[in-house]
């Protein structure tokens, strides 16, 4: 992990470290680094896939990919596009190509935006009907400071395109630092209510989740917003569905 964010947490977090801290039979590990060789040795773990990363905007993007599945699990394909200065970067000419070769090459897009990249992650998904997209963190609404709007509108015209599911993570880090359940329920709810227990999956944002709360305090969260009967979808079901894992 990269960037002054991740000070506090900098350090080796390996697949033991993950399982004692999130029980899990199956996991789908998602890359935090714009680097080919680190998605290489995730693929080469004991995880149920893996969302790596490649160069959306090379020339031979679709070899690449190629070559990637070959070596492993892999499932899907994400960049930091919420750390790009141009917020329109989603919707660049190369990137667009890219993306779309994701998609022919059967993988999912994880769409990682916050609100000054949301207008372009619409249209993306708008642009490529074909392409299956994971929003992750929920788009990572401001929570800290009270957004609401323009988020819980946007995050409603996303659920409307079918391509497009939601990941119920990474809340917490959105908060302030002193939050309580009631800070980040109703961003909760707003997602499943728009896009349904179909259509979201639970992730742990470990250990990211680590600079605001436990993995327990992040299940707990989840939940609570969760009815019994939609739990296997949102807790496992959607994800093994949307990442095609066995």
């Amino acid at each position: 992990m990269d960037g002054p964010w991740a000070d506090p947490i900098r350090g080796r977090f390996d697949l033991a470290r993950y399982t004692e801290a999130v029980p899990a039979r199956e996991s789908v590990v998602v890359q935090a680094v714009m680097d080919e060789a680190e998605t290489r040795e995730l693929l080469a773990a004991p995880v149920a896939g893996v969302v790596g990363w490649t160069d959306l905007t090379a020339p031979d993007v679709a070899e690449r990919l190629a070559d990637l599945k070959a070596a492993g699990p892999l499932v899907g394909i994400r960049h930091l596009a919420q750390d790009e200065p141009d917020p329109g970067w989603l919707t660049r000419p190369s990137v667009v190509r890219g993306v779309a070769a994701v998609g022919a090459a059967g993988l999912v897009y994880d769409l990682l935006v916050k609100p000054p990249q949301a207008t372009a992650a619409l249209d993306l998904a708008r642009r490529l009907p074909e392409v299956s997209f994971v929003l992750d963190h929920a788009g990572k609404p401001d929570i800290a400071h009270g957004m609401w709007e323009p988020w819980a509108g946007w995050i409603t015209e996303m659920a409307a395109l079918p391509n497009v599911t939601v990941k119920l993570s990474g809340l917490v880090t959105e908060a302030a630092p002193d939050w309580k359940p009631a800070d980040i329920l109703p961003y909760a709810r707003h997602v499943l209510a728009v896009f349904g227990a179909s259509r979201t999956m639970y992730g742990s944002d470990w250990p990211v989740c680590t600079l605001a709360a436990t993995p327990a305090q992040v299940t707990a969260l989840v939940e609570e917003v969760v009815p019994g009967d939609d739990a296997f979808e949102v807790m496992g079901g959607t994800a093994r569905r949307v990442y095609g894992l066995s």
